[in-house]
């Protein structure tokens, strides 16, 4: 965000003010907020947000074994992702085996 508030200052004025709409509105606890951003900051991999909502949970009243959970709960969920992802590309690979289908047509 940072070059993005240096070169477009506009835009990232609207970000603040879509920030304080949702802080305002927010219909979940802080700790639940917290948990949230911190699987969104692992699966991003953000470092500097997985930092601010690991600190921000603990604040929040959080164990280290519910962030434990997290943690394993978004590795988890993104390998089965992933999983899925891949027999979905995967899905027509007899014909890819027989030269049917090119992965990079010119």
């Amino acid at each position: 965000m940072r070059i993005l508030e240096e070169w477009f200052p506009e835009f990232a004025k609207e970000l603040d003010k879509i920030d304080e709409l949702y802080k305002d509105k927010r219909m979940i606890d802080e700790k639940t907020y917290q948990f949230i951003c911190f699987a969104m900051a692992i699966k991003g991999r953000s470092a500097p947000c997985v930092r601010k909502h690991f600190k921000g949970a603990l604040e929040s009243g959080a164990t280290l074994k519910e962030l434990a959970y997290i943690m394993a709960l978004v590795v988890r969920e993104s390998a089965g992702n992933d999983d899925c992802w891949v027999h979905d590309v995967l899905s027509d690979y007899k014909e890819m085996m027989r030269d049917n289908i090119q992965c990079c047509p010119k």
